[in-house]
């Protein structure tokens, strides 16, 4: 979370509506990008997200479209069903043992009314239950270790690391390569075929613009020569914001009692080192739910829980004293909209990131709600018996405006920025359905950004089911023998 070599460590611009805050907003810079640091939970969506897609616009991108994708990526070890693969790359699992505190906000969420669901990514969404993770036998499956891996002896495949992408090539708005710079020298990937640009949500946008495709204002601002007027690039900017309540917990059970003590910390690290198993297998967030907290607004579930089994004043920071744990819920479908911009032309200056949480007054009514949500399921019948008393927000905390106070003070993100080079059928879409840039040829943009809209839930599965349509659309293309300018 915090090592500069693996992460970028980016911060956002001050938050207007989160009382002028700079947020922590780590990424992952390393083979594998951010799925090498992620939390591991495989969440796909639901199905009326990639729906929503095809309505704006964008044949191709249905639930009907998108699933045999998710299923072909997927080796779950569940085995092979109408949801599910068992033959991809992507390794997915259970985890094994069940916690009681788990099985409290479980059976707490039911007592509230939202049933116990033991497939997130099965037929329905809506629930409460455990998460399957990206993990195999107590190991991180990153996107690099289920894909570049198995790749990495191919006669046609060259790895560069430690080497920032610093504009693309372009010869008469064909992509002809990269320019990127590695041990201080600057160097250049040339292509024959396509040059695929996969740096994320905040990076992919920040590439376009230091190539000249962007809002012309922007650009000549900083110097850059206008080569696509493409006023959307860095637009739309989508994220989960999480509100993390903490609580004490009665009973010394959680992961904070096994951190803060050296036998404690010994016994995880043996537990994982002969069985694979524990708490270094299995992450932070072991639970959680999906449920509508404003049914009146909403036909699908619109806030999203993760429950740990550990407390801290922030993600991945060091676990408080006493024996703790968190419920934290996430508006799943937020409509405030934020913006990636470059501050320079310097590659390594990190771009101006504005979120703009809670700026739609729809965002703030749901997590509000949310919050709402959150304590009825900690003051269940089920949950009471293990809740000594409630951290944060606290009992000082009643009013909406003193819940949108705490939100505003301690909201965070919970890493799914999405939706800065948004796809679509319209000319002021920043690629097109087959995710190649608009306004040049020979260029695609795979990752998060190309999301019209975020999807429910956490997004590392979306991401690599778009990359093996991708893989489709690129090779299709390949075959018919073009790829030509939109």
């Amino acid at each position: 979370m915090w090592d500069t070599t693996y992460n970028w460590c980016f911060h956002s611009d001050p938050e207007p509506h989160m009382n002028g805050r700079r947020i922590y907003w780590p990424r992952g810079k390393t083979l594998g990008g951010s799925s090498a640091i992620n939390g591991l939970i495989y969440i796909r969506g639901q199905r009326e997200d990639f729906d929503h897609w095809a309505a704006l616009g964008n044949t191709g991108w249905s639930y009907a479209d998108v699933l045999p994708y998710f299923i072909k990526s997927e080796s779950n070890a569940r085995g092979a069903s109408a949801h599910h693969g068992a033959d991809g790359p992507l390794k997915v699992s259970d985890i094994g043992a069940r916690h009681e505190l788990i099985e409290a906000f479980i059976e707490g969420a039911a007592e509230i009314g939202v049933p116990r669901n033991e497939d997130f990514n099965g037929a329905q969404q809506s629930g409460a239950g455990y998460y399957q993770l990206n993990t195999s036998k107590g190991w991180r499956c990153s996107s690099a270790s289920a894909y570049l891996k198995p790749a990495r002896g191919r006669s046609n495949l060259r790895i560069e690391t430690g080497a920032l992408a610093s504009s693309i090539v372009f010869e008469d708005r064909r992509a002809a390569g990269v320019r990127y710079r590695q041990g201080g020298v600057l160097k250049t990937a040339r292509c024959k075929g396509e040059v695929l640009l996969a740096a994320g949500a905040i990076q992919s946008p920040q590439l376009l613009q230091l190539s000249g495709i962007g809002p012309p204002s922007l650009l000549k601002q900083h110097g850059i020569a206008v080569l696509v007027d493409a006023r959307e690039v860095g637009e739309n900017l989508q994220d989960h914001l999480q509100i993390r309540l903490g609580y004490e917990c009665t009973r010394p059970i959680t992961t904070n009692d096994q951190l803060n003590s050296w036998l404690g910390r010994i016994r995880i690290g043996l537990q994982w080192l002969f069985f694979r198993s524990g708490p270094l297998a299995v992450g932070i967030n072991q639970g959680g739910a999906f449920m509508r907290a404003l049914p009146h607004e909403a036909i699908t579930p619109d806030i999203q829980f993760h429950v740990a089994t550990l407390s801290a004043d922030m993600a991945g920071g060091k676990v408080h004293p006493y024996s703790g744990f968190t419920l934290s819920v996430c508006q799943l479908r937020p409509q405030s909209r934020g913006t990636i911009r470059i501050r320079s032309s310097d590659p390594l200056d990190p771009p101006e990131i504005q979120p703009n949480y809670l700026a739609h007054g729809q965002d703030r009514r749901t997590i509000v709600a949310g919050v709402r949500a959150a304590r009825a399921i900690a003051a269940s019948t089920p949950m009471r018996p293990y809740v000594l008393r409630e951290v944060k927000p606290g009992p000082d905390a009643n009013s909406d405006d003193e819940l949108l106070e705490f939100c505003r003070d301690h909201g965070a993100t919970i890493f799914h920025p999405a939706g800065t080079c948004r796809m679509g059928s319209d000319p002021s879409a920043v690629v097109d359905t087959r995710l190649r840039v608009n306004g040049v040829s020979g260029l695609r943009v795979v990752d998060c950004s190309v999301m019209p809209t975020l999807v429910s839930g956490n997004t590392h599965a979306a991401a690599v089911m778009l990359a093996e349509k991708a893989a489709d659309l690129i090779r299709d293309d390949a075959i018919a023998g073009f790829s030509l300018p939109n």
